[in-house]
């Protein structure tokens, strides 16, 4: 569409309705998401603003319908694989609905926690908040549901029935993950991810779900092969499997908090001059792609990440829309995957 030589104006909402022949509202809901449009007339909408190149105005359409169209996505650190792979699929799913997406991350940091969790003067740039940091009980007490942005609760928080939460059941998790190496004929299994100094929930439920395995099989925890991680990276891992093993007698099994602090407790193990699974058997949660492909590979408790951006974002669009919703809890499901780090046959799960 051109006024004047050589000059360009941009594609409206009214240039896109005349081309589908279709009313200005129709195609508002199209651009906006909106779910009740018959696949026909979306696909007509579709064609006219591939056609004509048109780009939704962000202002305009704050201004029209007082949403942004934006969620935001709070995590404790992007480059940590699972919260890398979490943000694709909520990307994903956002998009599917309508939405962008803006990432955020804590660092581990609580008065950035408390900060992004009140909203300060970012609140009015987003329809609403996916949160999957450390924060605590204590953090999400001073936040008033009736006041905030709607916000969704990722991550392994005690459900209080005043947010909407979608995690996985990390008791069951870790308590599925310590009964395989029991199954696998180990007796002296340590733990590694403790966080004593924090009220973290997730440390909290794996250690109550690594206790629970032991005490089913008439097993005394021993505290000495409980090690604490201040993070739940490769080097954390490596430095707590390295004092485990000074233990006498040695653990000859370890059930690690997240993948990458089992690849570190891995490489311990081997420069100590024993091997994994044989001396030691070894297994994580998460289930990150690099454990798939690791020598060897590593078990692990897979978490259903898909289910739980498909779930987290669903629920928050429909919070937007009705903030009223009662709060709701939504439970992922989990596999313990079998590899070599414990024992079963390569390329088998």
């Amino acid at each position: 569409m051109t006024s004047g030589e050589g000059s360009f104006m941009a594609a409206t909402l009214r240039d896109v309705a005349d081309r589908a022949q279709v009313s200005v509202r129709t195609v508002s809901n199209v651009v906006s998401g909106y779910e009740h449009v018959s696949e026909k007339m979306r696909l007509r909408v579709l064609r006219a603003i591939e056609e004509l190149g048109y780009i939704p105005n962000p202002v305009a359409r704050t201004l029209r319908t007082g949403k942004t169209g934006l969620l935001s996505l709070v995590v404790p650190e992007i480059d940590v694989p699972y919260f890398s792979q979490l943000a694709r699929e909520v990307i994903d799913a956002a998009a599917s609905l309508g939405f962008q997406v803006m990432i955020d991350q804590t660092g581990h940091d609580h008065d950035r926690e408390r900060q992004l969790l009140r909203g300060g003067g970012r609140r009015n740039l987003f329809d609403g908040m996916l949160f999957a940091p450390l924060a605590t009980g204590d953090e999400l007490r001073d936040v008033d549901p009736a006041r905030s942005s709607p916000l969704i609760l990722l991550g392994e928080h005690v459900f209080d029935h005043r947010f909407d939460h979608v995690a996985i059941d990390n008791v069951v998790a870790a308590h599925d993950a310590t009964t395989h190496l029991l199954d696998r004929g180990r007796t002296r299994i340590a733990a590694i991810g403790a966080q004593p100094k924090e009220m973290y929930s997730t440390p909290l439920q794996r250690t109550e779900g690594f206790r629970k395995a032991l005490d089913e099989r008439g097993l005394e925890p021993v505290n000495a092969l409980q090690a604490p991680a201040a993070h739940y990276g490769r080097a954390a891992g490596y430095s707590a499997m390295a004092s485990l093993l000074r233990e006498s007698p040695r653990p000859d099994a370890v059930f690690c908090y997240s993948d990458l602090l089992a690849m570190g407790a891995i490489r311990a193990v081997f420069d100590a001059g024993l091997r994994v699974p044989e001396d030691v058997a070894v297994i994580g949660i998460d289930d990150i792609e690099e454990g798939r492909y690791s020598r060897p590979s590593l078990s692990t408790v897979s978490l259903d990440t898909p289910f739980i951006a498909r779930t987290a974002v669903s629920r928050l669009a429909a919070r937007i829309q009705d903030p009223g919703l009662p709060a709701e809890e939504f439970v992922a499901p989990h596999t313990v995957l079998a590899r070599e780090s414990t024992g079963a046959r390569p390329g088998g799960e």
